[in-house]
């Protein structure tokens, strides 16, 4: 199983590596009061696909963090004791 993982982000690599090669053309990023970038295509996509994984997750950050506070909540309320931290699951660090 663990080939066919590395196989798959050995081949996800080289598609995005290829994408980044095919979009190397300047662009220009307008700013306010006239400033200007000019930069990769493939650069300013980079950028702003993280922007938006970053805003994303905030987004969704509220709503994870209320819902732990309402399981605890009715927990609290059936009498159960809470989860100690050894038994929780323990993921891996994503590589």
């Amino acid at each position: 199983m663990r080939i066919i993982v590395w196989f798959l982000r050995l081949l996800a690599f080289i598609l995005l590596l290829g994408f980044a090669n095919k979009n190397v053309a300047l662009v220009t990023v307008n700013f306010y009061l006239g400033t200007h970038w000019q930069v990769p295509l493939a650069l300013v996509m980079l950028v702003m696909f993280t922007a938006g994984t970053v805003v994303g997750v905030t987004a969704m950050l509220s709503t994870l963090v209320s819902q732990r506070r309402e399981i605890g909540r009715l927990r609290k309320l059936r009498g159960e004791p809470p989860i100690p931290k050894s038994a929780q699951p323990q993921y891996p660090d994503p590589v």
